[in-house]
């Protein structure tokens, strides 16, 4: 509230315009020498329109299934705007899966390059992520390809290399402490790791949350699983969780209600009132 005249209470107009990032959950890694997860599609615009009442939607990160590839992740949803789940890693020659970033291919076992998982899928602009890496082929276990990011591609793979995920990209909105600190700075949606071993290397995620070799993506980044360590038999690894984050100038009110199925938090910092939504759906009403 602001004091008029007579020190009566105005009150805060709604806002009408807000900056957004919405991040989906990221692809699990694919099982055996499979693949990295695909980072989640990573969306952000200045100066978007809201009125009334609007739909938040946080996605899950994909699981890992036995003897196969890796679950894709579930979408995110601010409004009108939906970033699509990363691709889930591949199994063992096996391509990886199409998402917001694609998933990495799993090894060539039985010869010629496995195909990692395309990336802004669908396809929206600006692009939402990038392709998964492919697989290689060499005698005995071959490596496999790391998961896309929402700012690089992951590299092929290659003789005794399995690839890292893509990095991701850093969180723009001012204030927010949302994401992986690399350095200070902030970042979001990054593919996770190819598997790792004697004879593929011990590649690592991709900033932003990927997960490394034996890791799974971190939570509310939207980064993909990592692949397994392979040599000791472990699992492969799940994707991270999605956010929503809606920052905008804290002249203007607070949002008016939040539906009970969303979790979230409210800063304020730089000037601008930041809510961050870290799990489930609902309604928000401006």
């Amino acid at each position: 509230l602001v004091l008029g005249f007579g020190s009566s209470p105005i009150p805060l107009l709604p806002t009408t315009s807000v900056d957004y990032v919405v991040v989906a959950g990221g692809g699990g890694a694919g099982y055996g020498s499979g693949g990295g997860g695909g980072a989640g599609g990573y969306r952000t615009a200045t100066g978007f329109s809201v009125s009334g009442s609007l739909t938040v939607t946080v996605g899950a990160g994909g699981g890992i299934n036995g003897s196969s590839s890796g679950s894709s992740g579930s979408n995110s949803v601010f409004s009108s705007i939906t970033s699509a789940g990363g691709g889930g890693g591949g199994l063992a020659a096996t391509n990886g899966i199409a998402g917001g970033s694609g998933g990495g291919a799993g090894d060539a076992v039985n010869g010629g390059a496995r195909t990692g998982g395309a990336g802004n899928t669908p396809s929206v602009s600006p692009s939402q992520g990038n392709a998964g890496g492919n697989g290689h082929y060499q005698p005995g276990v071959g490596p496999s390809g790391g998961g896309g990011g929402s700012g690089a591609a992951a590299l092929n793979a290659s003789a005794n290399n399995s690839t890292d995920g893509g990095v991701g990209t850093a969180n723009p909105i001012s204030g927010s402490t949302a994401g992986e600190n690399v350095g200070g700075t902030y970042y979001l949606a990054g593919g996770g790791s190819g598997h790792g071993g004697a004879s593929q290397g011990n590649p690592v995620g991709g900033s932003g949350g990927g997960g490394s070799v034996d890791e799974d993506g971190t939570v509310n980044t939207g980064g993909g699983g990592g692949g397994r360590l392979f040599e000791e038999e472990a699992v492969p690894h799940a994707g991270g969780s999605g956010i929503v984050i809606v920052s905008y100038s804290s002249e203007f009110a607070d949002i008016d209600s939040i539906g009970a199925g969303l979790t979230y938090s409210r800063t304020v910092a730089s000037g601008n009132t930041i809510y961050t939504f870290t799990a489930g759906t609902g309604s928000i009403t401006f």
